[in-house]
């Protein structure tokens, strides 16, 4: 049954609840307002314009249902869409109207409730036969009670039913209306009901299952796609989707699994610590799930299952597709009671009877079996597809792998890549830092021993200019040693008359041997203070050749097992800064400034820090070694 022929059963209630004389037509204005209810509950954009001309005050008159059906099929009904409207609502709407009209309400101290008997009325539309007026034959009346009684989870009974047919042959023969069947099923002719509570919780799972199309549902966990852990959720199955909710008030829905014809449902082994696992695999995304038992997981795989099979024929409804086949059932049992019937009443025509029921049982026989074979073939394929689908879906799954494992390996490298870069950027830092702290003590170094050359230079200048000014009083002395002599081996008289300058003579001489150990001491004193000079120059010269040791290992490094040349920078890794000379063009450039005026006191102090710096640098660089 199509979404126009289920729409058209409740407008025809809500039609003839606006008959109040019973014959069959409804004022304009009624069908007026009918309409535009239609119209909101239905979700359908208002035409208020064809709404007024088609239902304008005239001398018509009411209009009947055949008049009425040309604007409810143009306007109304061949504007819904499925899908874009609350059918439980529509429904709602149409029980309102004709629940005031035709039904006496719900007698008191009343096992059933108003909104039982809303869903009993849904679930006999549903039910009801295809024609006008509706109604419900006695076997899908036993049909819908069997489904009542096992959900309440206790045995059929059919004998108030039996009961009921035998004291109203009506029923049998003509059916039951809607209204009958809420009377009966309220005063317990149809179903001995004990808890009204029990009843409406059997009843609402029944309309779940039959009016929703709920296949299943129940708790299941299930595995996560991002954080990859087990939540616990309240699964829907029905034939188009799995909705999976917080818990089973259905407020918080969290998510949807839409199956269509490419869907697979299999079982998956135990892991992970979770058992009775299965899976549903779609186009895009594979969802696991794990059932409470084993029980339950085959009940889970069957009833997708089934909803797939629904996909794949193209229907939307399993209770509609079961109506059908009780109704082909049924036709077949009153055409074999019918032929039977034919044969018994004509003795005559036996033999021709029985080879037309062998030829029909033949042909039944054989459109059974062709429609046996065509399902085992539409079943076949469908295998095949299955399994194509399957093997594609490896290929792609192990193709998206191997892309995975190519891009973590390519990132790893990467990474490791990124890591000696910037371990060898971390080594050239220090280096560098190694060579700016060198080529300072280099410079200290280099200061410190011009310093030393210059003071070298200057002691033995003092030097010679004590060695000159002593030979020159050697000479003096020599000279006055040989004068006194002379004036030794002089006669007396000469001697008498030269007393006066003798008395000088020995004085002059005193003072000329006085001066010259003078000038001996102080060239001793020079003479030592030079050896300590050079004994400091040879100092700063070691320590030069240390530094520049040192400055020309950290320049030229080599790595193990690799060659000097494919080491070295082209271009200079520490850029040289003024007054960083470690060469000769060093020391020439220092003698000139030096040239250019002495040393002041204070500049010679700062050389010696920097010396007693680099002394102590020098001896915890040894230490550390």
């Amino acid at each position: 049954m199509d979404l126009r022929s289920e729409l058209l059963k409740s407008i025809w209630y809500a039609f003839t609840s606006l008959d109040a004389e019973k014959c069959g037509k409804v004022s304009k204005s009624q069908l007026k307002v009918l309409s535009h209810n239609l119209y909101t509950v239905l979700n359908i954009p208002h035409d208020p314009v064809a709404l007024e001309a088609h239902f304008q005050d005239d001398d018509d008159g009411p209009v009947s249902d055949h008049g009425y059906m040309p604007y409810l099929n143009k306007y109304i009904l061949d504007k819904v869409k499925d899908g874009t409207f609350d059918k439980e609502k529509f429904d709602d709407l149409c029980w309102m109207m004709t629940m005031k009209k035709n039904y006496r309400g719900v007698p008191e101290r009343a096992l059933l409730t108003e909104r039982d008997c809303f869903k009993l009325f849904c679930l006999f539309n549903l039910l009801s036969e295809d024609r006008y007026p509706l109604i419900m034959i006695p076997e899908e009346v036993e049909y819908l009670l069997k489904k009542i009684s096992t959900a309440m989870s206790q045995e059929w009974d059919g004998k108030p039913l039996e009961d009921l047919l035998s004291q109203d042959a009506t029923v049998w023969e003509e059916g039951m209306s809607v209204w009958n069947f809420l009377h009966h099923i309220g005063a317990g002719r149809l179903l001995r009901v004990t808890s009204g509570e029990a009843f409406s919780l059997a009843l609402d799972e029944v309309f779940l299952e039959m009016y929703h199309n709920v296949l299943k549902r129940g708790y299941m966990w299930k595995k996560g796609h991002k954080r990859r852990n087990w939540t616990e959720r309240w699964f829907v199955l029905k034939p188009s989707s799995i909705a999976y909710y917080i818990s089973e008030a259905l407020k918080d829905k969290r998510g949807e699994i839409q199956l269509d014809k490419s869907c697979i449902v299999e079982a998956v082994p135990d892991r992970e610590g979770k058992r009775c696992l299965f899976c549903v695999k779609t186009h895009l995304k594979t969802y696991e799930m794990s059932a409470s038992d084993l029980r339950q997981k085959v009940e889970w795989i069957q009833a997708i299952q089934t909803a797939l099979r629904l996909q794949n024929e193209g229907k939307s409804s399993l209770h509609q597709e079961l109506k059908l086949k009780r109704r082909v059932q049924r036709n077949h049992s009153q055409g074999e009671r019918s032929l039977s019937a034919r044969s018994s009443c004509s003795s005559q025509s036996d033999d021709f009877n029985i080879q037309e029921m062998e030829r029909e049982k033949d042909r039944q026989d054989q459109e059974i079996e062709s429609i046996i074979q065509h399902a085992r073939e539409l079943e076949t394929r469908r295998r095949e597809a299955e399994e194509l689908e399957r093997r594609k879906q490896k290929e792609v799954q192990k193709d998206l792998e191997r892309q995975l494992k190519e891009a973590e390996m390519l990132r790893d490298s990467m990474k490791a890549e990124m890591q000696e870069k910037e371990k060898e950027a971390e080594q050239q830092k220090k280096r560098i830092q190694e060579l700016e702290l060198t080529q300072q003590k280099l410079e200290a170094a280099l200061n410190m021993e011009i310093q030393a050359r210059l003071e070298e230079e200057r002691a033995k200048h003092e030097l010679e200019g004590l060695l000159q000014a002593e030979e020159v009083k050697k000479k003096q002395f020599q000279f006055l040693q040989e004068q006194q002599m002379a004036l030794q081996s002089l006669s007396p008289i000469e001697e008498a008359s030269e007393g006066g300058e003798e008395d000088d003579a020995p004085s002059a001489l005193h003072s000329a041997s006085q001066e010259l150990q003078d000038l001996r001491a102080s060239r001793q004193r020079s003479h030592q203070h030079l050896e300590e000079v050079q004994e400091k120059l040879r100092y700063a010269s070691q320590h030069v050749r240390h530094w520049n040791v040192q400055l020309n290992r950290l320049m030229t490094p080599i790595a193990p097992g690799g060659r000097p040349e494919q080491h070295l920078p082209s271009k200079p890794l520490c850029p040289k800064k003024e007054d960083a000379l470690a060469s000769n063009e060093f020391i020439s450039k220092f003698k000139t400034r030096a040239s250019e005026g002495s040393q002041s006191p204070e500049v010679k102090e700062g050389l010696e820090e920097q010396m007693e710096a680099v002394n102590l640098s020098d001896g915890s660089d040894a230490s550390q070694e």
